[in-house]
């Protein structure tokens, strides 16, 4: 199964905080919470996208955060929760499964809430049957409904995915049109930036006419007694097994033992088995390359978005 969307562990984060009003660590309602959804050791494994966290702790964490909206809950200090009194009244007025608009009005009914210490006097979060989803609508006007499927985690990390998955899409229309000198230029700048090579200029071009099919030449040392030779094809057609053992001779013609072979296309079956039958031989297609060139800059600049974090280390007053 998939991790369900952070809406579906805003029940069970509050029935366990229900059992536990005296309040419980948040690594503990994570687990509980993942065990009432009946997630497995590898649902329990999965990280974000980032790799920064495990996408079930993520999903609880923000079911909390709309439970605390609601005033249904509390975080009196960093990574503890505690239900509220009127959490304890909101459950024992819903004995039973939360209906889905109830759990969809806690997930996006109170959205415009800020965060801050829980009164213990005031009036009851409205139920479902009360309140609006979201933002009022004029006299007339059509509800608009947002849809809880995903945390603000989860939407920057799709919208990362979106973005860089655009960007290799433009990298690879772009490479199929420059010239097949200029696409062998990007092809040692990219393994240049990968960390092959002492300086850019133990990368050499020697593509044209007589190359014998080798256009770069990559030396691992100062004196180049280890070279990695490379072919570089800007084709738009599949590469296929004959161009691979044209390439396979040409380094036996260099006594060379390493060679990447690069294409803006992509390779046949019968191309990637003759490439794994023998040795010393890379294979790079146009989706990867075009990955390479994002995540080393090459033909590619990267914008800084500051997402805010707390720092819990300058709240700790013991430590200082």
């Amino acid at each position: 199964m998939t991790v369900p969307t952070y809406d579906q562990f805003i029940e069970p984060v509050l029935r366990y905080l229900a059992l536990h009003p005296e309040g419980e660590l948040a690594t503990k309602a994570h687990d509980a919470a993942a065990w009432a959804l009946g997630l497995t050791e590898e649902d329990r494994s999965l990280l974000l996208p980032s790799g920064t966290q495990r996408v079930y702790k993520n999903r609880a964490g923000w079911a909390h955060d709309r439970l605390k909206r609601a005033g249904l809950s509390t975080s009196p200090k960093h990574g503890f929760w505690r239900i509220s009194p009127k959490g304890l009244e909101f459950v024992k007025a819903h004995p039973t499964p939360l209906t889905p608009e109830l759990t969809e009005n806690l997930a996006v009914g109170y959205l415009d809430v800020n965060l801050k210490p829980v009164a213990s006097t005031g009036a009851f979060p409205p139920s479902a049957d009360t309140v609006s989803f979201g933002q009022e609508q004029p006299v007339g006007a059509a509800a608009s409904t947002p849809t809880p499927t995903a945390t603000p985690d989860d939407q920057l990390e799709q919208a990362l995915i979106e973005l860089r998955s655009a960007a290799n899409s433009e990298l690879r229309e772009r490479l199929a049109t420059v010239s097949p000198s200029f696409f062998e230029v990007v092809v040692l700048d990219v393994l240049h930036r990968m960390g092959y090579g002492a300086s850019r200029s133990d990368l050499q071009q020697v593509g044209g006419p007589g190359d014998a099919g080798i256009d770069g030449v990559i030396s691992l040392d100062r004196l180049g007694l280890e070279k990695i030779y490379v072919q570089a094809k800007r084709w738009q057609s599949v590469i296929g097994r004959p161009e691979l053992q044209a390439f396979y001779g040409a380094l036996a013609g260099q006594k060379a033992k390493k060679g990447i072979f690069i294409t803006t296309s992509t390779y046949t079956p019968q191309a990637k088995d003759f490439a794994r039958s023998v040795e010393g031989i890379v294979l790079l297609d146009g989706e990867r390359l075009a990955a390479m060139m994002i995540d080393y800059e090459v033909g590619v600049t990267s914008r800084t978005i500051k997402i805010p974090k707390i720092d819990s280390d300058y709240f700790d007053e013991g430590g200082s």
